[in-house]
């Protein structure tokens, strides 16, 4: 669907659904100042904006109290992290959409409306986010979302655009709009009604692939996410913590095992586990050698805590009586093209290994 017929299809939107946009906050204040100006300038005719703060300690609620008195504010008691956070804020807010939007997003014009109108013209469509480049460096798609997020076999995820630690230049060659595997937390839009009947995020992953966890949910139950390029962001990523924050290395590798472990099948998901935790010993020792020890630790920790609530994770294990949407998922394992193929590029990957 190109750029004209979508514009086209939100002007002939007899009642523009009600978007939300909230932005989860803790501390950002920096960034509060330098993005909320865009966002609050947003066209879209029916939107309200929120932010919801997670106990932040640095001003940046009366910054925004006083900056922009129109925005809502809902304060949670403490830092719940990013998937509790937002969990305790949406329980608050009516619209029919929500977009969840980091506080590290330079969001451009018009970046509303071609999202809103493809989820209301695509059937089954519940959740979707925009094109997501890199702030510092506008040519190149950024890691978190790029454009689009896909999962293989063991249950690792990559995007179009981004394999693993290597990310592409945007030449235009994802610039079609379609269905994905998961979308970035980093600009979710999702219907409100299914981000309910969904449970929302896993309270359980604080931060870090509760949104890939989610949209593995939303496929298991029959829906479909989708990615638009007719919808631009700029995103700094690494706001909260950066890549090599051992905090960052235990929340990814302890998430990514709970995530297999509540939504992979359910014979499939233990000899996906046994494979991930020798390519987890590999990580760990790799880290051991570069004299990271905090990473190391990080990753025996991240198992110590999968195995002492490994009964507790399996009963949030859903069955649904549709049957699952599998589309965006790779058969094969991106981390064996990677190392041993040496792909680098999504557009190398063969159409026929996906679903």
């Amino acid at each position: 669907m190109d750029t004209q017929t979508l514009e086209k299809k939100t002007q002939n939107m007899k009642n523009y659904p009600k978007v939300a946009v909230v932005i989860l906050n803790w501390n950002g204040k920096f960034f509060l100042e330098k993005f909320l100006p865009y966002v609050y300038n947003s066209t879209y005719p029916n939107i309200v904006f929120v932010v919801g703060d997670n106990g932040s300690t640095d001003n940046s609620i009366a910054f925004v109290q006083e900056t922009y008195p129109s925005i809502k504010i809902i304060a949670n008691d403490k830092n719940y992290g990013f998937a509790g956070g937002y969990n305790a804020i949406l329980a608050q807010v009516e619209a029919d959409y929500y977009v969840l939007l980091n506080s590290d997003v330079e969001v451009t014009p018009n970046w509303i409306e071609p999202v809103i109108a493809y989820l209301e013209t695509e059937p089954g469509m519940v959740a979707a986010q925009p094109k997501i480049l890199a702030y510092h460096d506008k040519q190149i798609f950024e890691y978190a979302g790029a454009a689009g997020g896909f999962i293989d076999a063991l249950g690792y995820p990559f995007c179009r655009g981004r394999i693993l630690q290597e990310v592409e230049r945007d030449e235009q060659q994802y610039d079609d709009n379609r269905e994905i595997f998961w979308a970035t937390g980093a600009a979710l839009f999702i219907r409100a009604d299914v981000w309910r009947d969904a449970g929302g995020f896993d309270d359980d992953f604080f931060a870090h692939m509760e949104e890939i966890d989610l949209c593995w949910r939303l496929k298991r139950m029959g829906h479909r996410v989708g990615y638009v390029a007719d919808s631009t962001v700029y995103h700094v990523g690494g706001g909260t913590l950066k890549a090599s924050n051992p905090k960052k290395t235990y929340l990814n590798f302890r998430n990514s095992l709970l995530m297999v472990q509540k939504n992979a099948g359910f014979f499939a998901c233990w000899w996906i586990v046994f494979i991930r935790l020798w390519l987890d010993l590999v990580a760990l020792i790799k880290f051991l050698v570069d004299g990271k020890p905090r990473d190391a630790w990080a990753i025996s920790r991240a198992h110590q805590y999968f195995f002492l609530n490994i009964f507790r994770n399996a009963k949030k294990r859903k069955r649904f009586s549709v049957k699952e949407n599998r589309t965006g998922l790779y058969k094969k394992s991106i981390i064996w093209d990677f190392y041993i193929h040496k792909i680098r590029q999504f557009s190398q990957l063969k159409n026929k290994n996906f679903f």
